[in-house]
């Protein structure tokens, strides 16, 4: 039989049909994967063959472009695949693939589409085991699309279309009724999916509770006609910790359903991270151009800040008092027990700390007696143990970064930043770590232990590299490299050859370079858990994001987000720890008060005048 005998006989429609939806293959080649479209068939979809304007076709492999299944619905395309072969080259090295082996022979993959119709897609294309009902591994399309979706698709429109997929009711015959089985329970297992990857953002949002309890009920619903339901049941009920207080009724088809008609209403509240979202790095001013930089929950108190600092700049608590200064240039004085961030205070454009009795701004490094006590302190300090607490510091807060923090950073689908708070915070620390390498060796008057200074720092950014904190190791060599220490001459012809040679390994690293080669190749043989350079990754993401567009012909350009999600995906491989590498080490306490809490000096013209009034123009 020939190609266009046999279509027209597999896909025979009534003309009645010919004014429905249509779909254009592309290539004649897979007939033996044809679930996807005999269920299309089925819904009246029409089938039709591209015919190629050119030659004949050779053994000569066709191109991705030419292997490609559109389909229309009203006279618009609605979802465009693509078709890959065992042979072509994975699309993510980190793709996780499932199912089973023979049937991923061929598979469509998507190019674009409408949410709808990309949901629809997944829901067909997740394969399930025959055994256990479960799929073996997570779908690269599944893993994708969880992701991604905030971009194209809120979570209470999530919420409806899978609450719509698994209450279709289509039972015509005994191969119906086990397509619906499958149906419910593929959409079960996506819901299991994106509640394990997004449960930081998803878990205390009342339309997605809702949605838990009502597919829940539905399910409880189903398990009279589908008893294998009850596994799946289970799994989501371990999962969400829903309680199960129902009685044997409840298992009767005919009990109605009362959250079902009340979700369809529900509009998208926003997402919320969990996680550091309580946390702030807080900046208290101890002079009008430096400030000290800790960490401190949103909840935070006057008195709490003003011991903190107290102890950290040697004052009396006594003596101190906290002033909000908001941008308009108003003065609030705060109270011992006022919260520092209530909403009543903001926007708090400074937060300044002051002497009681004169009201001036608190000035701890007056002379250089003061200077030199002061440098003293960082040189006793262990440069391994400095790191280790380097390290520590932003491990807490890259292990709570998720990927979908990275999308939202990127894409500002929301003008909320209670999406992206760590990694915010994280980025904001290594913008910290910079500045604060810059203050510690300009506020040091003397050559001798300025150079120790350099040394010690150079010691910590390569005890940073062994302890896989990139993050942390940029920051140290670019407070180095930085305009106002790097003119120092005559400290730096004073560093020893060893530690000049270490330098300049550990600032090859840094190099720009063939878009930052060095860095990359240095990564990616360092063994996980580790920290990447955050800027780097985000500007990767950018690059994407700037560089393709998110919509074509209204549809969702899903090979864009592809990318995004390959991209984000690092994230994962970094936190990940299949070889039981530790990150965490314990580091001495007042190493840890040290590095906790940073004095910076954040204005750049000070800094300049500090580096020319240690070192002179000729």
């Amino acid at each position: 039989m020939s190609w266009d005998c046999g279509l027209k006989y597999m896909f025979s429609m009534s003309p009645a049909l010919q004014q429905g939806s249509m779909c254009i293959l592309q290539d004649k080649e897979d007939l033996s994967r044809l679930e996807m479209f005999q269920r299309l068939a089925k819904d009246s979809y029409r089938f039709l063959q591209k015919h190629s304007k050119g030659p004949e076709k050779t053994n000569t492999p066709q191109s991705d472009e030419a292997v490609r299944v559109c389909l229309r619905e009203r006279g618009r395309d609605v979802l465009l695949l693509r078709s890959m072969s065992s042979d072509q080259p994975a699309l993510s090295a980190s793709t996780r693939g499932g199912g089973r082996t023979e049937a991923r022979n061929r598979r469509y993959v998507v190019v674009s589409g409408t949410p709808e119709k990309i949901l629809e897609h997944l829901l067909t294309d997740l394969m399930l085991d025959d055994d256990q009902g479960t799929t073996q591994d997570t779908d690269a399309l599944l893993d994708d699309f969880l992701l991604t979706y905030p971009v194209f698709m809120s979570a209470s429109d999530l919420c409806q279309a899978l609450l719509g997929h698994y209450c279709t009711k289509r039972q015509r015959g005994k191969d119906d009724r086990k397509e619906v089985l499958g149906r419910k329970q593929k959409v079960v297992h996506l819901v299991v999916q994106w509640i394990t990857l997004c449960k930081d953002f998803l878990r205390e949002e009342d339309h997605v509770k809702l949605f838990l309890q009502t597919l829940y009920r539905c399910m409880l619903d189903d398990l009279y006609e589908h008893p294998v339901l009850e596994k799946d049941l289970r799994e989501l009920q371990n999962l969400y910790h829903i309680q199960r207080r129902h009685t044997v009724d409840d298992y009767s088809p005919h009990r109605k359903n009362k959250g079902f008609s009340h979700q369809l209403s529900l509009k998208e509240n926003g997402l919320q991270s969990r996680g550091p979202q309580n946390e702030v790095l807080c900046h208290v001013y101890v002079t009008m151009d430096s400030y000290l930089s800790m960490r401190a929950h949103a909840e935070v108190i006057a008195q709490e800040l003003l011991q903190t600092v107290a102890e950290r700049m040697d004052f009396a608590a006594e003596e101190l008092a906290l002033v909000a200064v908001s941008y308009p240039g108003g003065r609030l004085l705060l109270q011992p027990q006022d919260r520092v961030y209530a909403d009543s205070l903001r926007p708090v454009g400074r937060l300044h700390v002051c002497r009681k009795d004169l009201g001036d701004i608190l000035n701890p490094f007056k002379g250089d007696s003061e200077l030199q006590q002061r440098t003293v302190r960082m040189l006793t300090l262990n440069t391994w143990d400095v790191a280790v607490a380097l390290t520590n510091f932003d491990w807490t807060i890259f292990e709570s970064i998720h990927e979908q923090q990275l999308v939202y950073f990127t894409f500002s689908r929301h003008a909320s930043g209670s999406h992206t708070v760590a990694l915010e915070l994280l980025l904001q620390r290594c913008n910290e770590v910079q500045l604060w390498v810059m203050t510690e060796v300009l506020l040091c008057p003397v050559l001798c232990k300025r150079v120790q200074l350099i040394k010690k720092f150079i010691k910590i950014a390569a005890h940073c590299k062994a302890q896989r904190n990139l993050n942390c190791l940029f920051a140290i060599i670019m407070g180095l490299n930085t305009a106002a220490v790097s003119r120092l001459t005559q400290t730096w012809e004073k560093i020893p050859g060893k530690f000049k040679r270490l330098f300049s390994e550990l600032e090859m690293i840094t190099d720009p370079s063939f878009n930052h080669k060095a860095y990359r190749e240095s990564f990616k043989k360092m063994k996980a858990p580790k920290i990447p350079f955050l800027p780097l990754l985000l500007k990767d993401m950018t690059f994407i994001h700037e560089g393709n567009k998110t919509f074509h012909d209204n549809l969702v350009n899903f090979e864009k987000l592809h990318m995004i999600a390959d991209t984000v995906r690092l994230i994962r491989q970094c936190h990940s720890d299949h070889m039981g590498n530790c990150i965490i080490q314990k580091s001495s306490t007042e190493v840890r008060v040290y590095t906790d809490y940073l004095h910076i000096i954040d204005n750049q013209q000070t800094l300049f005048e500090l580096s020319h009034r240690l070192e002179p123009r000729p």
